[in-house]
């Protein structure tokens, strides 16, 4: 009986190994690069968790090439808008315009480019799976300075979430849920020098 047993198991160890499920294995950059190239507009609920571990929630709206805006909830109305090569942070309980910076000194670039090319040498920093998801970390090659992105896909794939690192070390990540393509949005949504004019805090 033993030596039947014994005959058996590498059988079964075969038999077993034949209906496993197969290791998950990260997308392609080629595949990313694709999906990221195929969304226009996008709507999404988010989740915001910001390096001291306040979280605040609210919506996104996206539309490549180049602008991004997000509303902050609850009663603050703080806001960031993206376009025009600049991001636009709208603080409600300040009387000064909002600050603005290039949007080239910032990760979000690499995602509201025209064309995104993950496979861009020196842009991809590194690029692997985890529970089912593929994470890929990227930068500006030409300013690693500036920070770096996590961008988190399923396996559809869905952007998930990203995680922005800034060049003093902090991150910020955002998590989306509820996510929608397609439709249209005004370009107005998006204009910095309009929302200043609205709270009354004009821009030079």
């Amino acid at each position: 009986m033993k030596r039947f047993l014994t005959a058996l198991a590498p059988a079964a160890l075969i038999a077993l190994s034949s209906v496993a499920p197969a290791a998950a294995e990260k997308l392609s950059l080629s595949t990313l690069s694709t999906y990221l190239n195929s969304l226009g507009t996008v709507r999404a609920d988010f989740v915001q968790t910001n390096d001291d571990g306040s979280k605040s929630s609210g919506e996104v709206t996206i539309k490549r090439p180049g602008r991004m805006r997000l509303d902050y909830g609850g009663d603050n109305d703080a806001l960031v808008l993206v376009s025009g090569g600049q991001v636009a942070v709208f603080d409600p309980g300040s009387n000064e315009p909002p600050q603005r910076f290039p949007l080239s000194q910032t990760p979000l670039s690499v995602i509201l480019k025209r064309n995104v090319d993950l496979n861009a040498a020196k842009m991809v920093v590194s690029h692997r799976e985890q529970n089912g998801d593929t994470i890929v970390r990227a930068q500006d090659p030409d300013h690693p300075d500036y920070g770096y992105i996590d961008l988190i896909f399923s396996a559809t794939p869905v952007l998930k979430a990203w995680v922005i690192h800034d060049q003093g070390g902090g991150s910020t990540t955002v998590q989306l849920t509820k996510m929608s393509l397609g439709g249209s949005v005004a370009d107005r949504t998006f204009n910095i020098r309009a929302e200043a004019n609205r709270r009354g805090t004009p821009i030079d």
